[in-house]
């Protein structure tokens, strides 16, 4: 399976491990989790979605990371590409655990998410997916130079597609 890992200024985007299922799991269980990527999830479920990423890298080259602080090495949450089966984009996409929402970690994990998909992979087009109350992501995309460019349904839910456009944020290296 593909190991590709980096490091952006605070954290450690990594491969999942077994040991990270709790943390998880509490993400899941989180209220404002439950609203916005829908759960609760039991310890089985945290299992499983952790199975279906790495399939994700293994099917695609590519998937969402566990991100990491690199001072300390706590569990942040998670970020990077998605793109499953039947979507028209790849996502960026990410989730803070509740401890370390405010801390700018979205913003630094989607933008090497972001940077990853346009350097390394060479993507024409890289989106983010995001319901219109969700302010935090809003302001995410926004501070990374996203606008919105069209609607959708996903799971009965609105959602604002936000277009991430190809360039560099500061402090955030492009992939070599």
């Amino acid at each position: 399976m593909s190991q590709i890992e980096h490091e952006s200024e605070r954290l450690r985007l990594r491969q999942w491990r077994e040991s990270d299922v709790a943390a998880l799991h509490a993400f899941y269980c989180d209220p404002l989790s439950v609203q916005i990527y829908g759960g609760p999830v039991s310890l089985d479920g945290a299992w499983r979605r952790i199975a279906l990423i790495l399939g994700h890298f293994e099917i695609r080259g590519y998937g969402l990371w566990a991100l990491e602080e690199k001072s300390g090495g706590a569990f942040v949450g998670f970020g990077g590409l998605w793109f499953p089966h039947g979507w028209s984009d790849v996502e960026v996409g990410y989730g803070i655990a509740p401890e370390h929402r405010g801390k700018g970690y979205a913003t630094e994990a989607a933008a090497a998410a972001r940077n990853y998909g346009y350097g390394r992979l060479g993507l024409d087009r890289v989106v983010s997916y995001i319901q219109p109350d969700n302010r935090a992501s809003i302001r995410v995309a926004e501070k990374l130079g996203a606008r919105p460019s069209g609607s959708f349904l996903m799971k009965d839910l609105p959602h604002t597609v936000y277009l991430h456009t190809n360039t560099e944020i500061r402090g955030v290296k492009t992939w070599p």
